[in-house]
């Protein structure tokens, strides 16, 4: 990738953020591998940076508003300056440019230009905010939806924000940005296409057609880094930022959840056939132990029932073991009278052997079939429905392969629920095991909000917030 800035035409966007500050960086970096750089700012970015220190850094007016005689003189100005640059970035981009951009609103110079980008051309976005307005679920959508559409987006890196909280947010550094605009320039081979300003149209090379090693490469390359999952697949982008420490230690100081007393459950129950062999689920604990962390750093005092998982308990959380659904029932109905607030994300088994055997069944004895006898557990969730007090509160999980929605709303009025929490085990980033989920959550005012494949601590946070909302 050796001077393969050199002579490039860049355009870099500028949003409203504390960010903006890096960006002066960044500029300066690109001119020095011998970039052409353009910079159209936002109105609300020269409150953070000034147009003629990007002037002097560029080397290049530096545009600002849309209707100013200066830009006006080339006529459809827009068009042509999207059309004659090599790639855009914006860095840093606010929540409300992303907003703008998924949704087509020209109403600044930076989204005029980035909507009339050519497809051909590479649109790198890095977003910087707040954790809070990174990790809502309409900044969420917004991103997925510019990703879907063939933006590159560019994870904000986790750390100390201006709020004062620490959580992911930040704008990375000029090195990693500059490392993202060499990728998107040498996979998008722009020495192959090139608009000619005299033609006014795209001047073709020579291309160099796709061979079956190529394919073999791609296919084969082991996704090892988060750099080079990023690399080679631009909607992985949207989904890594989900993957970066997003444990959230600190992630807000808002103690909404200050003074309640919440009981999750978590994990998957055994039910022993004899002392050695059991039914059981594939349920990691992940989405329980990621509610009760949540939970807690929102205040809450939490109690976690957990069936056999491997995970460390959350700080200041409560933890009682189990291993059966007999177990798990008693725990809960215990608690249940402790506590303003019940989520139920545990993998209950349906059914338990009715006659366990005490040591080990042996296969010379029972021959080549076994019949093992099944009864239904007790259904804890229905039992909390049918028990709580008029200032209590029950969120229900239901994991379901077919007519998700349909089946949670079934579900939450036949157990009596406040909330349901509904994901699907055939979707690739939700249900068991994995570190994403992606959920649909009903209440019981007849709402209903689905939300794109989220970390499961990210997903914590919304589930946390649409309970502290219900009243």
């Amino acid at each position: 990738m050796d001077n393969l800035l050199n002579g490039k035409n860049i355009i870099i966007g500028i949003t409203g953020s504390i960010a903006a500050y890096k960006s002066q960086l960044l500029v300066r970096e690109l001119i020095k591998e011998g970039a052409n750089v353009n910079v159209i700012m936002t109105p609300s970015a020269e409150k953070f940076v000034t147009k003629l220190t990007l002037e002097n850094l560029s080397r290049n007016p530096v545009i600002v508003e849309m209707f100013v005689d200066a830009v006006q003189s080339g006529g459809a100005w827009h068009i042509h300056k999207s059309h004659e640059c090599d790639l855009m970035l914006i860095a840093p981009c606010s929540a409300t440019t992303l907003g703008k951009l998924a949704n087509g609103i020209c109403d600044t110079s930076l989204a005029a230009v980035t909507t009339a980008l050519p497809k051909e051309i590479p649109l790198l976005i890095a977003p910087a905010m707040d954790s809070t307005m990174w990790l809502n679920p309409a900044t969420q959508r917004n991103v997925g939806f510019l990703s879907k559409i063939g933006a590159i987006i560019i994870p904000p890196e986790e750390g100390d924000l201006s709020s004062g909280f620490t959580g992911p947010g930040r704008l990375p550094d000029t090195d990693v940005l500059i490392g993202h605009i060499k990728k998107a320039l040498s996979d998008y081979d722009t020495t192959f296409l090139r608009y000619s300003p005299d033609t006014k149209k795209y001047d073709y090379g020579e291309r160099r057609e796709i061979t079956e090693d190529d394919i073999r490469r791609a296919v084969e390359k082991p996704f090892s880094t988060l750099e080079e999952r990023i690399e080679t697949d631009k909607w992985t982008a949207e989904l890594e930022l989900t993957k970066m420490k997003q444990y959230f230690a600190g992630v807000s100081k808002e103690n909404f959840l200050m003074g309640k007393t919440i009981l999750i459950t978590a994990g998957p129950t055994v039910e022993k056939i004899d002392d050695v062999r059991f039914i059981s689920n594939f349920s990691s604990g992940k989405m329980g132990f990621a509610l009760a962390s949540m939970a807690r750093q929102f205040g809450a005092d939490v109690i976690l029932v957990s069936g056999p998982v491997s995970l460390k308990t959350p700080d200041g959380v409560k933890r009682v073991d189990v291993e059966s659904a007999d177990e798990m029932y008693d725990v809960v109905i215990n608690e249940f009278c402790k506590c303003d607030i019940a989520i139920m994300s545990a993998a209950v088994a349906d059914y338990t052997p009715i006659n366990p055997v005490h040591g080990k069944i042996k296969k010379a004895v029972v021959g080549e079939k076994m019949t093992v006898e099944l009864q239904s557990t007790n259904d804890i969730l229905a039992s909390l429905g049918s028990e709580k007090r008029e200032n209590q509160l029950i969120v229900g999980f239901a994991l379901e392969s077919s007519n998700e929605i349909e089946n949670g709303w079934k579900k939450m009025k036949a157990k009596n629920c406040d909330m349901m929490v509904v994901n699907t085990i055939n979707k690739p980033k939700s249900g068991f095991k994995g570190d994403e989920n992606t959920i649909t959550i009903l209440k019981k005012d007849g709402s209903e909000e689905t939300y794109p494949a989220m970390s499961k601590e990210a997903c914590s946070v919304v589930i946390l917030k649409r309970v502290s909302e219900i009243k």
